[in-house]
């Protein structure tokens, strides 16, 4: 007779600890991560990334100031042609921010740091911004300043 006593009380004890669980997991603030953050750097509070633009430069920095970028032949598709836009765009890239939000993880200064190393590579945001850069330069003949403002809309949302 003891035993479906101790089955209910197991159970019962089960569900206040799950009710426990929840509430302390409710009321415990969200704290904001990147993917690209490291896990012992301090957590910092981040504005909403709506209200944020992240780090460009406003002015065209000269050719020879920026890092060079990899080789566009070490890619294949879409990946290639985005590097490709990085050379041919430099300057223009590094007055755009990039929407992945690198500068706050990874310490990038623009959308061109994005393709100094492999990080575009892997990286669908940077990708389509670099791309979208070049298509509004070459074909609708747009000022990086013009060109930043459509990445905020399209991107930045």
């Amino acid at each position: 007779m003891k035993k479906p006593w101790l089955l209910l009380a197991g159970i019962a004890l089960l569900g206040v600890g799950a009710i426990i669980m929840v509430k302390t997991n409710s009321t415990t603030p969200a704290v904001p991560t990147h993917e690209h953050q490291l896990a012992e750097a301090p957590v910092q509070p981040v504005a909403p990334v709506a209200q944020t633009m992240p780090a460009h430069f406003e002015h065209a920095p000269s050719r020879s100031s920026l890092g060079p970028t990899l080789e566009p032949e070490k890619f294949t598709g879409l990946v290639r042609d985005a590097y490709r836009a990085a050379r041919e765009i430099p300057q223009t890239l590094a007055q755009l921010p990039c929407y992945c939000h690198c500068d706050r993880g990874m310490g990038h200064k623009s959308l061109h740091s994005c393709f100094e190393d492999d990080h575009a590579a892997n990286c669908a945001t940077c990708i389509n911004e670099a791309l979208l850069a070049r298509k509004l330069e070459k074909e609708q003949k747009l000022s990086p300043a013009q060109i930043r403002d459509r990445i905020v809309v399209q991107f930045g949302q």
